[in-house]
């Protein structure tokens, strides 16, 4: 993440679905500066990405500032308006904003 100047003002999204390619990425993501780290995929997969990560080397604390799956409920089924709830979560992550419990 170093390479790429991962900072506080820095959102992360892993969009592959891919264990192989996202979760070494959102590791390091974790354990970087970026005020968002998140993944887009279901609630089930979220939960089990979690526990991989746990085996790995991330903390409970590192786990816990993953967002999963990515972006509000506003019933999003196109990509233009999943990106839409991306980006609503991000900004209100970044601002400081209510974001319900995804349950």
């Amino acid at each position: 993440m170093l390479e790429i100047g991962v900072d506080s003002h820095t959102a992360v999204v892993a969009l592959t679905h891919d264990p192989k390619f996202d979760d070494m990425a959102l590791m390091e993501a974790l354990k970087s500066l970026a005020f968002y780290v998140g993944a887009l995929e279901s609630r089930k997969n979220t939960q089990k990405r979690k526990e991989r990560l746990l085996e790995f080397d991330a903390t409970q604390e590192q786990v816990d500032k993953l967002h999963g799956p990515v972006g509000l409920f506003i019933g999003a089924l196109t990509p233009p308006e999943i990106a839409v709830s991306i980006l609503a979560e991000v900004i209100a992550v970044k601002y400081g904003g209510s974001i319900p419990k995804k349950t």
